[in-house]
């Protein structure tokens, strides 16, 4: 018995501990990542942009918890990422009128990326948060680009020459590459090639212009079929100085039981209605996930309840993918410790056996008698 009580009291103290820990973690602001790439309005042209790109946090780590495996050369399309770099896209269409400028216009963009040689595989946010990666690394932003502007491209990977980048199928021959243009074929349709590095950005590689060590080479076309169709958030995208936006978020209580309803509320400044807010959580040291996303009321304000459906130490934040005119905003991360059915029981336990053993104690010390004291001699009356 004496056995099982010291293990109990070892179980409560180790779970009181916990929780003291759990709230005394630091809970600070998430920090977005804004990156400027310089534009042209035509790859001779003589008109500058300066595209400003926000990436949450949250995004990013979406994307660094995400799969790094390569299984095979088809695996690369996962790292396509068309709707996460959509903002981008629709950007890029402001200034260009066609295609062929369009395609140029995303050359522009991984140009100026600072080259160096990167393994495993990342995805096209965790490249452009680094600034720096390599020739897959580029060809998976550009065809990211490409594709969420709603033109078919392909990637194209050259085993032996350890390279890649990518083909674009366009409305008509690039007018504008310096030397006859170099295409693939694939299903009687032409893919133009587009050379992802290079670092020149104002004059360097366009679409239909290949290295000469590559003419002649015979590429492993890549479809994207199986890119990524779907992500939690999306960067942000705009030529002008966006309005900072934050966000706010705050939990019901610091802890609950498992199968409890929990309160995560907040605000977004400015007060804007209607805005999708986007709640993450993280249980324990598991990656993060989406819990849900929300609207924003009249005044900007969000609200969720969510039913405590696991057990230990979650961490949930909010995110917003910012809107025209308007920033990306990341909450503070709040925590939250869910105790599990277990330990409420095994607490009870050790309350009732520290009664018990309290109980035993007093009890002991009113029976025990010990030696009598002598009495002093009756005298007779």
């Amino acid at each position: 018995m004496r056995e099982q009580e010291r293990a109990l009291t070892k179980a409560l103290v180790a779970t009181i501990v916990l929780c003291a820990l759990s709230y005394a973690l630091p809970r600070g602001l998430s920090a977005n990542v804004s990156i400027s790439y310089q534009l042209l309005n035509h790859t001779d042209g003589s008109t500058h942009y300066s595209l400003n790109v926000t990436v949450p946090q949250s995004l990013l780590e979406y994307y660094n918890a995400k799969s790094h495996t390569l299984n095979s050369e088809h695996d690369f399309a996962k790292f396509v990422t068309p709707y996460a770099l959509q903002p981008i896209a629709v950007s890029l269409m402001q200034i260009y009128t066609d295609d062929e400028d369009f395609t140029n216009g995303v050359l522009m963009i991984v140009h100026q990326i600072l080259y160096e040689a990167t393994v495993p595989p990342k995805y096209p946010v965790e490249t452009m948060v680094d600034n720096k990666g390599d020739c897959d690394l580029f060809s998976f932003i550009a065809a990211s680009i490409i594709k969420a502007g709603g033109l078919n491209t392909v990637l194209l990977y050259y085993e032996s020459e350890a390279h890649m980048n990518v083909a674009v199928s366009l409305s008509q021959a690039p007018q504008d590459s310096r030397e006859a243009a170099s295409f693939v074929t694939q299903n009687n349709t032409r893919y133009y090639v587009a050379e992802c590095t290079g670092g020149k950005w104002q004059d360097g590689w366009r679409v239909g212009e290949c290295p000469p060590d590559l003419k002649g080479a015979n590429p492993e076309i890549i479809t994207l079929d199986n890119s990524e169709q779907v992500a939690t958030g999306q960067v942000s995208a705009s030529y002008i100085t966006l309005v900072t936006s934050s966000l706010t978020l705050t939990t019901s209580s610091s802890y609950s039981l498992q199968g409890g309803i929990v309160t995560f509320s907040g605000q977004l400044s400015p007060s804007l209605p209607n805005e999708n807010i986007t709640i993450y959580i993280r249980v324990n040291n598991s990656p993060w996930i989406v819990l849900d996303t929300v609207k924003t009321d009249s005044q900007g304000r969000f609200s969720y309840a969510w039913s405590a459906d696991v057990s230990g130490i979650c961490y949930v934040r909010a995110s917003y993918s910012g809107s025209d005119g308007y920033s990306v905003a990341d909450s503070s991360t709040r925590s939250l410790t869910v105790l599990s059915t277990f330990f409420v029981v095994l607490i009870a336990l050790v309350v009732v056996l520290v009664c018990i053993g309290i109980a035993a104690f007093v009890m002991g010390r009113q029976t025990y008698t010990g030696i009598p004291e002598p009495q002093p001699p009756e005298i007779p009356s």
